[in-house]
């Protein structure tokens, strides 16, 4: 759409990421990053932090669900998506502005971490491994590893279990 304001932000998680559900069954994961800028004060010879931005973050549908999964407060990731801006009244009646990004992209920064990365299988995307890890088996999740899909079937090759099948 023309006109949107694209928007890479890489930040602090401040808040676990809450996922709902609407009425049509689309998942929505909302949570807040914070950036907070930091300088180097030549004067002091020492490392000082601005002000922090924080912005709500909206995500859609099948990747609402690897967020939710993935995704924890305190964890440093970059949001990829449209920074939209939100009028409403407060309590006391002022107007106030909100900004959010609807994010198309959540990754996990590797700056100071690590990550392992695991392919969302079947069509409704990570289901089957979030059941599992909720404690539900296949017959509750109805989801299941398609068995075409050379992810979910393949076999260590030469001693490495994290090969990609191809």
């Amino acid at each position: 759409m023309s006109g949107e304001t694209t928007i890479t932000m890489t930040g602090n998680v401040v808040n676990e990421p809450e996922l709902r559900f609407t009425p049509s069954g689309a998942a929505v994961a909302n949570f807040r990053i914070a950036s907070t800028p930091r300088r180097f004060n030549k004067q002091a010879n020492a490392w000082e932090d601005g002000e922090p931005l924080f912005l709500g973050v909206a995500v859609w549908r099948q990747q609402a669900e690897h967020v939710a999964e993935s995704v924890t407060k305190g964890m440093r990731v970059i949001v990829v998506g449209k920074l939209t801006q939100r009028q409403y009244d407060d309590k006391e009646g002022n107007k106030r502005s909100s900004y959010d990004i609807q994010a198309d992209e959540v990754a996990p920064s590797l700056l100071r971490a690590t990550a392992v990365v695991t392919k969302a299988t079947g069509q409704q995307g990570n289901a089957q491994g979030a059941a599992q890890a909720n404690g539900w088996n296949q017959q509750h999740s109805g989801y299941g590893a398609p068995q075409s899909d050379p992810w979910a079937n393949q076999q260590p090759r030469h001693g490495y279990s994290d090969e990609p099948p191809f």
